[in-house]
Formats: C-alpha cells, structure tokens, sequence
C-alpha cells in the first residue's frame, strides 16, 4: 500500500528545488499525498480495513501540518503547491 521507488524519485525529481532534495515542505506534501492517494484507492476495494484507515487518517493530519507550517512561512509556495497538487482547501 505504500508508493514505489519509481514513484517516489518521480515526485522528487518533480517538486525538489534541488537534485536530492528531499527535505523540502513541498516534496514531503507530494510524497504524503501520493501516499495517500494510493491509500484512498486501496480502501475502494477494502472498505473494512480499519488498521490502515487509521493510519490514512494520520498521513493527512501531518499532510495538513506541513501545509500550515508552508503558508505561515511562504505563503506563494503554498499557493504553489495546492494548485500542483490538485488539494483543495
């Protein structure tokens, strides 16, 4: 249930502000959401499976905090983000 490499180094490449980056609010907001996604996809097929919809539930809180901490520090890179990303808010 968890994203592959290829995934992975795709989303870095796509929103890292260096080679290697991936320390960034922007590409930890990428990765959590395609991990998130793939968990969303997941629970269409299995819609009783509770351990990992709490842990869904954990991936968006800290999702939703490093969007908070993005717009309380810049909030043109959070503007960014949300529209590459599709969120809405």
């Amino acid at each position: 249930m968890s994203i592959t490499a290829e995934e992975k180094t795709r989303v870095i490449k796509e929103f890292g502000t260096k080679d290697g980056d991936t320390g960034s609010p922007e590409v930890q907001i990428a990765i959590l959401t395609s991990r998130i996604t793939t968990l969303t996809e997941h629970f269409k097929s299995h819609k009783k499976d509770n351990h990992s919809r709490r842990g869904l539930l954990k991936l968006v809180a800290q999702r939703r905090k490093l969007l908070d901490y993005l717009k309380g520090k810049e909030e043109a890179r959070y503007q960014d983000v949300i529209q590459r990303l599709g969120i809405r808010r």
